[in-house]
């Protein structure tokens, strides 16, 4: 092969890998993106797996005061920057106190939780590699308005918690308990 027909390969080549990133281009305007009540909050989905080729995704919440789950992802790292709100996090042994602007890390196989101190919170979830917006989906519901859903009744029922269980099992995770503080 000659050098001209090598460069010419190399250009289109990067030509395509240019097209295919210039395919996935995608904004979203404040309030937009997939909405779902989950685990009693407000999560939007702005960014998933199909849009970033798997890289992560990009989830913002609203939580009401109270306390998270504890639990531990086995697929994927997660980052948490806070937008509203003061938060307590349970990441491993440690307890770090987040106020509007904090961002914490969550490796996978480390258990965690949060705690909203002063509320009602909002905070992004980037979730790498992506994948576990299907686990939203799943165990939430489409929310029926942009708010926090009303608080349930009670605590869920053995086959509910088992229904979220192996869903969490499915993408990775384990709901281990409340966080470690209670």
């Amino acid at each position: 092969m000659s050098s001209a027909e090598g460069q010419l390969r190399s250009e289109a080549k990067a030509n395509g890998a240019q097209e295919q990133a210039t395919s996935r281009i995608f904004a979203l305007e404040p309030g937009e993106g997939e909405a779902w009540w989950w685990m009693g909050g407000l999560a939007t989905i702005k960014a998933t797996k199909e849009q970033t080729d798997g890289r992560y995704s990009l989830v913002e919440i609203l939580v009401p005061e109270g306390d998270g789950v504890l639990h531990v992802h086995h697929f994927e790292d997660e980052g948490f920057y806070i937008l509203e709100g003061e938060m307590t996090f349970y990441v491993g042994e440690r307890t770090i106190k987040a106020s509007p602007g904090s961002y914490l890390f969550g490796p996978k196989d480390v258990p965690h939780a949060f705690s909203v101190v002063s509320g009602p919170a909002r905070k992004m979830f980037i979730l790498s590699p992506a994948g576990m917006e299907g686990g939203i989906r799943e165990m939430g519901e489409p929310a029926r308005e942009l708010s926090i859903p009303p608080p349930p009744e009670g605590p869920p029922d053995e086959a509910e918690m088992g229904r979220l269980m192996a869903i969490a099992a499915k993408y990775g995770g384990e709901m281990l308990g409340p966080p470690p503080s209670r």
